[in-house]
C-alpha cells in the first residue's frame, strides 16, 4: 500500500475528550473517529489491526474444536423472558419495538439465542460436546461511555458457547478454552494474568478473567507468588486470628453528632479494627443488616452472590430508621428495633469487646460481643481484600495488587440457561438430561486498546508484530530521486510478494515527518532509504520498539532477508 493512497488523516493533537492514552493515540493515528458518545468508526488502519486480532482468535477457537457461526444482532423478548433476564438485566440493555409493537433487544450477549439454536437440533448425547462461536457486534447502553473503545456502547466481541453432557466434561473443556485464551494473549504480545472472577449478570458457578497488566487498568487484581490470582471483587479473604481476650461489660457511650467509624474512633480512642460496622441493605425488597469490621468494606458482589438475589442496594434513611430506630450512622447488631436477617463477615464473628452503634441517636456501645450481645443468621466472607493480607490459598505469602484491563472472560454456566430453556438431550439409556454449558467471551476491539495501553511511548503506538496494521514501513528520504524510488519500490515489491504487509511512504514530505508518522502509527519495522547510505550500498533497518539510535545498516537484499526471517517467511 502506498501512503498517498491510504485514507489516513493523522492528527497532531487528540481531541480534548479523549480520556486515556489508547483513545488519544488511536484517534491521532487515524485508526478510529468518534461518531457520538460511545460510538466509534473504524478507519482502514484500525480495521486492518482489528482483523488481525480477529484472525488470531479465530485460529485458536478452531484449534479448540469450535465451529464458527453468526447470530442476529436483534433478539426477541420471548427468549429473554424464558431465562428471566428481560426484567433483571438492567438499563444497559437496549430495547426496541418493531412496527407490530413486538419487543426486542440489541444483543449484549447471546446465551438465549445460542441455547435456542442448540435445543432445536441437538437431541442425543452422541451430538455432544459441541462449541459454537461467532464474531458479532454487541450493544450495551453504558451510563457513562468512556475510555474510547474500551467502554463503548457498541463493540466487536467473540462469544463462544459449549454444550456438554455433564459437569465433568465441562471441566475438561473449560481448561482447553482457558488455554486457548492464554494463547491469544501470548500471540497478541500481552503481559497478562488469568484471575478468578465474579460471574456477574452472565451467571454460573465459576469464571476466569484474562487481565492485561497495565497501570491504567480500571480493575484491581489481587495475586500471590504461589500462583493465586483473583479480581479484587472476587478475591477470597481469610478469617482473621485474634488474641484471646476476656469479655467486658457492655456500656453505652454518648457520641453527640459523631457517626463515622473514623470520627468515633478518634473520640473514643479505640482503633477502627475494633469496630463492628453495621450496614442496612435491601435485598429483593427485604431489609437486612450486614456486619463488617470497621476498617474493612462490604463487597456487594460477594454479598449478592451469597444471598442469591437479583437486586441489592443500601437502604434509604426511612428504612434505616425503621430497622434500627435511629438515624444513619448509629446502627449496631445489638438491639435492632426490627427483626431482620443479620449477615456477619468472618472478620467480626470472633471480634471481642467491639464498638458498635447503639441503635440510638448520638450513642454507641463499647464491649459488644457475639453470642452474648447479638446473634447472626449467616457468617461468610463478604468483604473486600486489602493490601498486605495473607494469600487465601498458600496462607503464607502476602497478597500483592496490580491494575489490569479485562479482555476476556470464561464462565462455567452449568445449567442456568439450558434448564430455563429446557435444552435437553437423551443419554445412552434413553433418559432425558439437561445440557451443561460453558461461555467464553473476548473483546476484539478492547484488545486493540489494551495493547496500546500496555505498549506505547511518547512518540506513539508500539504494535506487536502479529497485530500491527502493517508489518513494515518503507520511508524513502526523497521519493522523487529515481535511485531512491527504484530501491524503495524493489524492496516493497519483494516483501509484498512474500506476504509481508508493507506500507511505502511515497509522500512529498520531509524525512522527519515520515519518521514521526511511522512512530505514531507504531509499525514494527521501518526501512529508511536515503542517498547517503545508498552510496555505500545500504539502507537503514530500525525496529519500532528499539532505542532511537538502534539502527542496522544492511544491503537492500540483506534487509529483505532480515524481515523475512523475523516473520518466518521463506524466500522463494
Amino acid at each position: 500500500m502506498y501512503f498517498s493512497k491510504l485514507y489516513i488523516p493523522t492528527l497532531r493533537e487528540a481531541p480534548s475528550d479523549a480520556d486515556i492514552i489508547s483513545a488519544k493515540l488511536m484517534i491521532r493515528s487515524a485508526m478510529i473517529r468518534k461518531l457520538s458518545s460511545g460510538l466509534y468508526e473504524f478507519l482502514p488502519l484500525g480495521l486492518r489491526a482489528l482483523r488481525k486480532v480477529e484472525n488470531i482468535i479465530r485460529d485458536e477457537m478452531n484449534k479448540a474444536g469450535g465451529q464458527e457461526t453468526l447470530l442476529p444482532l436483534i433478539f426477541p423478548k420471548e427468549l429473554w423472558i424464558e431465562t428471566g433476564r428481560w426484567n433483571v438485566y438492567g438499563k444497559e440493555l437496549f430495547r426496541l419495538k418493531d412496527r407490530k409493537d413486538a419487543e426486542f433487544c440489541l444483543a449484549p450477549t447471546a446465551e438465549e439465542a445460542i441455547t435456542d439454536l442448540i435445543r432445536k437440533d441437538v437431541k442425543s448425547y452422541k451430538q455432544l460436546p459441541v462449541m459454537l462461536y461467532q464474531f458479532g457486534t454487541k450493544f450495551r447502553d453504558e451510563i457513562r461511555p468512556r475510555f474510547g473503545i474500551m467502554r463503548s456502547r457498541e463493540f466487536l466481541m467473540k462469544d463462544a458457547y459449549s454444550f456438554h453432557t455433564d459437569e465433568e466434561d465441562l471441566d475438561r473443556y473449560y481448561k482447553i478454552m482457558c488455554q486457548a485464551y492464554a494463547n491469544v494473549c501470548k500471540r497478541c504480545g500481552f503481559k497478562f494474568r488469568p484471575v478468578e472472577a465474579a460471574s456477574g449478570a452472565i451467571g454460573g458457578s465459576f469464571s476466569h478473567e484474562f487481565m492485561v497488566l497495565a497501570d491504567t487498568g480500571e480493575e484491581k487484581i489481587a495475586h500471590c507468588e504461589c500462583g493465586y490470582g483473583a479480581n479484587a471483587e472476587k478475591a477470597e479473604c481469610l478469617e482473621p486470628e485474634y488474641a484471646k481476650e476476656s469479655e467486658f461489660e457492655k456500656t453505652e457511650v454518648s457520641t453527640p453528632g459523631i457517626s463515622s467509624v473514623e470520627d468515633v474512633s478518634k473520640f473514643t480512642g479505640v482503633a477502627p479494627d475494633k469496630f463492628i460496622k453495621t450496614m442496612i441493605y435491601v435485598a429483593d425488597g427485604e431489609p437486612l443488616a450486614v456486619l463488617v469490621r470497621g476498617d474493612y468494606e462490604v463487597n456487594e458482589i460477594k454479598l449478592q452472590a451469597l444471598l442469591g438475589v437479583a437486586e441489592l442496594a443500601l437502604a434509604d434513611e426511612k428504612t434505616i430508621q425503621e430497622v434500627t430506630g435511629a438515624p444513619c450512622g448509629f446502627a449496631g447488631p445489638s438491639g435492632l428495633k426490627k427483626k431482620v436477617r443479620i449477615i456477619a463477615d468472618l472478620s467480626v464473628v470472633n471480634l471481642k469487646n467491639a464498638v458498635a452503634g447503639a441503635n440510638k441517636k448520638d450513642a454507641h456501645l463499647k464491649n459488644v460481643n457475639a453470642a452474648r450481645d447479638y446473634s447472626y443468621d449467616i457468617k461468610a466472607d463478604i468483604r473486600n481484600i486489602t493490601e498486605s493480607e495473607t494469600c487465601p490459598r498458600c496462607k503464607k505469602s502476602k497478597i500483592s495488587f496490580s491494575r489490569g484491563i479485562e479482555i476476556g472472560h470464561c464462565f462455567k454456566l452449568g445449567t442456568k440457561y439450558s434448564k430455563a430453556m429446557n435444552a435437553s438431550y437423551l443419554n445412552s439409556d434413553g433418559k432425558e438430561n439437561i445440557m451443561v454449558m460453558g461461555c467464553y467471551g473476548i473483546g476484539v476491539t478492547r484488545i486493540l486498546a489494551a495493547t496500546i495501553e500496555q505498549s506505547h511511548d511518547d512518540n506513539g503506538i508500539i504494535w506487536p508484530d502479529n497485530i500491527a496494521p502493517f508489518e513494515v514501513i518503507i520511508a524513502p528520504v526523497n521519493f522523487a530521486d529515481l535511485k531512491i524510488k527504484e530501491v524503495s519500490e524493489n524492496i516493497y515489491q519483494e516483501l509484498s510478494s512474500k506476504g509481508i504487509d508493507v506500507l511505502i511512504d511515497d509522500r512529498d514530505e520531509r524525512a522527519g515527518i515520515k519518521f514521526k508518522d511511522a512512530d505514531l502509527i507504531g509499525i514494527p519495522y521501518r526501512i529508511t532509504v536515503g542517498e547517503k547510505n545508498l552510496a555505500a550500498g545500504n539502507v537503514e533497518l530500525k525496529a519500532r520498539r528499539d532505542a532511537k539510535d538502534a539502527i542496522k545498516l544492511l544491503s537492500p537484499q540483506d534487509c529483505i532477508k532480515e524481515i523475512l526471517k523475523i516473520y518466518g517467511k521463506i524466500c522463494g
